[in-house]
């Protein structure tokens, strides 16, 4: 886990909206311009301008996480979370999401440690409603707080822990080694999603007083950034924020630093298929000076194809997965390294030897000048990406004022970082790693104890629960008083009109026939480019599935010239990347650099497309990573869901029904020759490329001069078997045995993107019922019933019909409740259709989103491929808006009653055979157990 950081140096002038720069005496810095004021409450607000989009990011940062609760009382601050979003005195009940979306904007909140903060992006004509919107809950949401409420969201939040810590494979590592490491008590000694008892034992109350006390606006910062005029805006948070009183005096937390005396060894049993080993040694915090060292150890002991931890572990085909990383927090830090075992039955006592031969031999070495500069560059490039948008600039913002007191603090950043020397690297490994107590937990496959790397040494206390302490007593709250009607939404003035970027076309004198099209941008001086082959998954024999994956993967090592980490150390030298990946109808070769080392990236793009060597032991190493992935599917809930779900919808004949990753089968038998003669017909079949960067036309075309000796072919014909009809609606099920949720699927075959404006009115459609936070299913089964994190529905066409599919996490103790509901609302929205208002509201949220889409390099190259991918005309977005605004209720309603046919759907269902298969059988639809690889059992 990488922490944000920014690594800023220059070869070039270059131009990013909203960015000040300058350049004393050879050095470069980076600022976010903003301006900073005070209310007289206590509230900070930053202001940042950035007009190069319509678009207004807003971000309200509490300075309060988990670190802040007592023992016994942990998961308050993220329940709370959840809380605040379910309306306030003047917005209804889950209000919130309904206005943003309708907007044409997206918002979300996120706890951790030690912040909580809600943020919104939208078009920037909305500004004035997002701040009615983020000041009521501030100051006016505990009238809206009722018990139904606070049960519904306890609900939501057991079943968040159950999708993401007890029903997923190793989720469980962060809460064992935080309990370990930390001293009892420690703020940092819990995860932020709390424990089960925890949340039981609270009480709405106890939830009202965390609010008194923490969410005042002396605790938090107001962040604005985007098309706004900074006057106009202070105008705004003024009158909204201004009345709010300020709350409780909040002091820095004093933690006494803490240290390890032993090692300390546990270990615990998980639904997994490989053991893993896990070390936490205690480290520096975020505002430490060796903070800075230890991310970049991280880096060099596991961030390449060159690091002494896969080479030692991958290229050796001792492990799955090996990673290093500086997990840095305000009060404490922890230096961790992760290694998973590719064998069922590895010793992990054995990988412990290893790493420390491992460490040793790279120690002997130490770090390297190439070491810090690939380091220094690759940030660099992170750097540009993260300030490509309002949120990035926005949210650094947030943080650097909450953490540092400072928003400008980028710039010291960036000092610390670039000033970062070999000898501190060396330093701080000496200091935190080598032979020092560690926590060190053993991950487990159920019933395999034998395999851990000592026995457990430590044990975790009997918790202490500890009673309110007295900062929670005697809080009052005071409601604010207004000289305006707050009851009264505001309305937007007229939005500022987005435009989809334009392209050129670009063309190749060796070869005209290829489709290129870009955008020339000057925002931030990168270059991304996007090449696309017709040859992914859809196009493999289906004895040979995963196929592409591995020929992409294969792309991606050694040449007939270069050797696989020099490659990578060329790239990382120069802040460059260049990914091939594979997905379902297409392998695509990715390529980001700066400006100005363009034409030496293009270098190793050509002579990895051209010149692969495909080695023998690479293959073979390549072929293991992905059996090895395949392997750990079944531990997986969500993923076996996809696999019957598909197995079933597209009929045992279809290559669409096995995993684009393979099966065990179908890789086990494949060889390097098969790679080459994929490879071969890849080249053949080249799609289009789309750029966006820096560039003008006659650059473009002589970069990209060297794709000139590809075949092009437009339309690659597919005879696939016949899709298997659903003659009535039937439940497939799978056993998971004590799953702490069920995953279930519920869909059938939908429409292909070239049934435009067809598929564009089933968006349209879907988009009340089951395509937003809103929507009739998420809002009765998460926002209700508290039954799940969250559920969505999507139909999810391409150039071929593709699957309209339900899909979530639930509550186990509610599987078959779960599919009545569903059943329920769908049979109700296909036979009645939608509402007036529901049609209002969906018009709305997606003709407003469109401003949204098009800010940053990959969203505008996103738009390119769609462009490319389906041969869209010029104007396809005032046609797709025309649809928009002129399909009727009536239209969409007799659309729904084909579209939705709830008598002829799949459900598929991954959960607990023994408590809920008898249940599930009781609903009246015919039922048929599957295993994990979709296979019918009866």
């Amino acid at each position: 886990m990488k922490k944000t950081l920014f690594i800023f140096t220059f070869a070039a002038c270059c131009f990013i909206s909203g960015i000040a720069q300058t350049t004393p005496a050879g050095t470069s810095e980076v600022n976010i311009t903003n301006q900073k004021f005070v209310l007289p409450n206590g509230l900070t607000v930053l202001v940042h301008e950035d007009h190069s989009d319509p678009i207004v990011y807003v971000d309200v940062t509490y300075h309060v996480g988990s670190a802040r609760e007592q023992q016994g009382r942990s998961g308050f601050a993220h329940f709370f979370e959840h809380m605040m979003f379910q309306g306030s005195k003047h917005v209804g009940d889950d209000q919130h999401f309904k206005i943003v979306t309708e907007a044409g904007g997206t918002m979300n909140g996120t706890t951790n440690s030690d912040r909580t903060n809600y943020y919104e992006t939208g078009p920037a004509n909305q500004l004035e409603k997002i701040l009615w919107l983020e000041s009521d809950r501030m100051g006016f949401l505990l009238d809206s707080v009722t018990q139904r409420k606070f049960e519904v969201q306890r609900s939501t939040v057991i079943n968040e822990r159950g999708q993401r810590y007890d029903n997923a494979p190793y989720g469980l590592v962060g809460e064992k080694i935080g309990e370990a490491l930390y001293p009892q008590g420690h703020p940092y000694s819990t995860t932020t999603i709390g424990y089960i008892e925890d949340l039981k034992r609270a009480d709405v109350n106890d939830l009202k007083r965390f609010y008194m006390r923490w969410y005042g606006p002396n605790n938090a910062v107001l962040t604005i950034a985007g098309d706004v005029k900074t006057a106009e805006a202070m105008k705004l948070v003024e009158r909204y924020f201004g009345s709010i009183k300020k709350g409780p005096e909040v002091t820095a937390q004093k933690i006494t630093p803490f240290k390890l005396e032993s090692t300390r060894y546990i270990s615990y049993e998980d639904n997994i298929k490989f053991p893993q080993v896990n070390y936490a040694y205690p480290s520096a915090d975020i505002n430490s000076k060796d903070d800075a060292a230890l991310d970049v150890l991280a880096t060099i002991l596991s961030g390449s194809q060159g690091s002494p931890l896969y080479k030692g572990f991958i290229e050796s085909g001792k492990a799955v997965a090996a990673n290093a990383f500086q997990y840095s927090r305000e009060l404490a830090g922890q230096f961790q390294i992760t290694i998973r075992a590719n064998n069922p039955d590895r010793l992990l006592a054995d990988i412990d030897r290893d790493l420390a031969e491992i460490l040793k031999k790279w120690e002997a070495k130490g770090v390297t000048d190439d070491d810090l500069s690939k380091y220094k560059a690759q940030y660099q490039s992170d750097l540009y990406n993260r300030l490509s948008t309002v949120q990035g600039k926005g949210g650094t913002l947030a943080s650097n004022f909450t953490f540092y007191g400072d928003a400008d603090y980028l710039r010291h950043e960036i000092e610390r970082y670039m000033s970062v020397s070999k000898e501190d690297v060396m330093r701080v490994y000496e200091t935190y790693i080598k032979n020092k107590p560690a926590v060190i937990l053993s991950c487990l496959p159920k019933g395999k104890v034998e395999l851990k790397v000592q026995p457990d040494n430590w044990k975790m206390p009997e918790r202490t629960i500890e009673t309110e302490s007295a900062e929670y007593k005697k809080l009052k709250y005071e409601e604010p008083k207004d000289i305006f009607n707050r009851s009264k939404m505001p309305l937007a003035p007229g939005m500022r009109q987005w435009r989809a970027p334009g392209y050129m076309d670009v063309k190749l004198l060796g070869n005209s026939n290829i489709p290129i099209i870009m955008v020339s941008n000057n925002e931030i001086p990168k270059v991304s480019i996007l090449v696309t082959f017709r040859s992914g998954h859809r196009f493999e024999a289906k004895e040979k599935s995963g196929l592409a994956e591995l020929t992409a993967a294969m792309l991606g090592k050694s040449t007939l010239k270069t050797k696989a980490d020099e490659i990578e150390n060329k790239l990382d030298r120069m802040g460059s990347s260049v990914n091939f990946s594979a997905g379902d109808e297409d392998i695509t070769i990715s390529i980001q650099c700066l400006k100005q080392n363009l034409e030496a990236t293009i270098k190793i793009v050509n002579e990895s497309l051209y010149e692969p060597l495909f080695d023998n032991a690479e293959f073979e190493i390549e072929k293991k990573r992905q059996m090895d992935r395949i392997a750990q599917l079944p531990n997986n809930a969500a993923a076996t869901a996809d696999i019957a779900y598909k197995k079933v919808l597209y009929g045992t004949e279809h290559i669409m029904s096995y995993p684009s990753i393979g099966t065990t089968e179908t890789v086990g038998k494949l060889q390097v020759q098969d790679v080459k003669d994929y490879y071969e017909k890849m080249k053949s079949n080249l799609y289009h490329v789309v750029a966006i960067g820096e560039m003008v036309r006659p650059e473009a075309e002589k970069n990209l001069e060297f794709l000139s000796k590809l075949q092009v072919t437009p339309k690659v014909d597919v005879v696939e078997p016949e899709i298997p009809k659903i003659d009535k609606t039937r439940i497939y099920f799978v056993d998971k045995k004590n799953a702490a949720q069920s995953e279930i699927r519920v869909g059938h075959m939908g429409v292909p993107f070239i049934a435009a404006p067809m598929y564009q009115k089933c968006v349209i459609l879907n988009f009340s019922f089951a395509g937003s936070f809103n929507s009739r299913l998420n809002s009765s089964l998460r926002e209700l019933k508290g039954w799940t994190y969250g559920v969505r529905g999507s139909f999810s066409g391409t150039k071929f019909a593709g699957p309209y599919t339900i899909s979530g996490g639930f509550k186990a103790n509610a599987t078959d409740s779960t599919i009545t509901e569903i059943f329920k609302e769908l049979k109700k929205y296909a036979d009645k259709g939608m509402t007036d208002d529901e049609l209002q509201f969906t018009k709305l949220s997606i003709y407003q989103s469109e401003a949204l889409k098009y800010e940053s390099p990959n969203q505008k190259l996103a738009f390119l491929k769609k462009v490319m991918d389906f041969n869209l005309p010029r104007n396809f977005m005032e046609e797709q808006n025309n649809v928009l605004k002129t399909v009727t209720k009536q239209d969409l309603n007799s659309i729904a009653r084909f579209r939705l046919p709830y008598n002829n759907m799949i459900i598929v269902v991954v959960g607990d055979k023994a408590t809920n298969l008898d249940k599930v059988k009781k609903l009246g639809y015919e039922v048929v157990e599957m295993d994990v690889n979709g296979k019918l059992i009866n």
